[in-house]
């Protein structure tokens, strides 16, 4: 399931990706297959495990060349390990809305980006986030450890980024079907995934991943830019 649009990300065959935030790969799976050389970055080195076990059997079956996995590497998105304009793309997404210091983690995810890289950065949707907050405390900070901390509007992402040096361009929403299974796990309990109205909900976008049928693809292309659980903005360096 990606959220970011490749071709709005410019991503070219041999550009050196990050993926922070990568969480189990699936941004930077795809960014390999299109012919990329990907770091993925993440604060939990368990996922970071699962990552490379799986680019190795993408390796194996051919699916991504050798070496389409740079490295990956466990850190704090505020404080990035690499050198100035080094990536030509980077992908962060669901990430910033768990960091406390947002704009440090931009500035530095602007000054690893090299001048002319663009930068595809997700969050959850205003509004969807908002009755998310509205039925549960338990799906965001304080009350949950790692937590969402902030709810963002699409003009304070875009303000953010212009604050570090970066021209947002386009953006757009994604996963509709998405916005209505978390307010039923809100409703019932973040944690109550085994819960009986939940379960044939998850089986319906499970299918839908897996099969992508035309009447759910069309469903979520006309609803997206109402509902969508996600929002994404790209942005440049000049």
């Amino acid at each position: 399931m990606l959220t970011v649009r490749y071709d709005l990300l410019a991503l070219r065959p041999g550009d050196l990706v990050l993926d922070l935030g990568c969480g189990f790969g699936r941004h930077a799976f795809e960014a390999a297959r299109r012919g990329g050389r990907v770091v993925a970055f993440d604060y939990a080195d368990a996922e970071l495990k699962e990552v490379r076990n799986t680019f190795e059997a993408m390796a194996a079956a051919g699916d991504v060349t050798p070496g389409a996995l740079v490295g990956t590497v466990q850190g704090d998105g505020t404080r990035i390990p690499f050198p100035d304009a080094t990536f030509d793309c980077v992908i962060a997404s669901e990430v910033l809305e768990h960091i406390a210091d947002d704009v440090a983690c931009l500035a530095e995810l602007t000054r690893v980006l090299k001048p002319g890289g663009v930068l595809a950065a997700t969050v959850p949707a205003e509004w969807p986030e908002k009755v998310c907050w509205w039925l549960s405390d338990e799906y965001h900070a304080p009350k949950v450890a790692g937590g969402h901390v902030r709810i963002y509007s699409e003009d304070e992402l875009r303000t953010k980024m212009a604050a570090v040096g970066l021209d947002p361009a386009r953006s757009h929403r994604e996963h509709a079907l998405h916005t209505p299974y978390w307010w039923l796990r809100c409703a019932v309990g973040p944690q109550n995934d085994e819960h009986p109205l939940v379960q044939p909900y998850k089986r319906l976008l499970e299918w839908d991943i897996v099969k992508q049928p035309w009447i759910t693809r069309t469903a979520e292309r006309v609803l997206a830019p109402v509902l969508g659980k996600s929002l994404v903005v790209y942005a440049s360096k000049p």
